[in-house]
């Protein structure tokens, strides 16, 4: 319960940063979030620590925790190279991964699905982590795997803000039908084509989400 809690803390202080709340550098008092959460120290250093973990804070020694947002180079350098991981991922698992894998793909794309017919941003997000997982996991790369899953925290919350552009889930829906296609048909090259485009924010899209961030 405790770390259920914290997640929900981690993601509602997510939330606050995005909304300017909290600005970059500004540090995060644990006494003062307790009582704003109405909860112990506990799960507000366990929240602390999913920040500092994701990439959202910072982690000073005998200072605290503080604030780390970003810049716009940043973010967008991030989603290129996510863009470029999970390519590879998908060059990769177009010809390595297991019938059982796709099987796994096919239904987590179910749920996602599900997701989108409820207009629920959040459940979208839970299940396509689990789509894309499923392909750093057919990659059949351990190196590989442990980058992109790395970056894929990193960039969990600026993931997750990009759903609330109007019909991005649907849009997002209908690229995994062609991914998952391009897998079954052992096309390495559109796998990674696809997936590289799936995860790319550029022009109108990156504003959008910079937009996002401050709403």
């Amino acid at each position: 319960m405790e770390l259920k809690r914290a997640e929900q803390i981690a993601e509602a202080l997510e939330e606050l940063v995005f909304q300017g709340e909290y600005e970059d550098g500004q540090r995060l008092d644990e006494i003062k979030l307790a009582e704003h959460f109405n909860v112990s120290r506990t799960p507000i250093r366990e929240a602390l620590q999913r920040l500092v973990m994701a990439g959202m804070a910072e982690q000073i020694p005998r200072r605290g925790v503080f604030v780390r947002q970003p810049g716009p180079v940043e973010l967008l350098e991030m989603f290129e190279t996510m863009a470029e991981l999970e390519a590879a991922c998908g060059r990769f698992a177009a010809v390595r991964m297991t019938d059982d894998g796709l099987d796994r793909l096919v239904n987590a794309n179910g749920k996602c699905r599900e997701a989108v017919e409820r207009q629920d941003a959040p459940g979208y997000y839970l299940e396509n982590e689990t789509f894309h997982q499923e392909i750093y996991r057919g990659a059949t790369n351990s190196h590989l795997h442990s980058e992109v899953l790395r970056l894929q925290n990193r960039l969990k919350p600026y993931r997750r803000v990009q759903l609330r552009i109007r019909g991005r889930m649907a849009q997002s829906l209908a690229e995994h039908e062609e991914i998952i296609e391009a897998l079954k048909s052992g096309d390495s090259e559109l796998a990674a084509k696809l997936l590289r485009a799936h995860v790319t924010v550029q022009g109108e899209k990156f504003q959008q989400l910079i937009a996002g961030l401050k709403n």
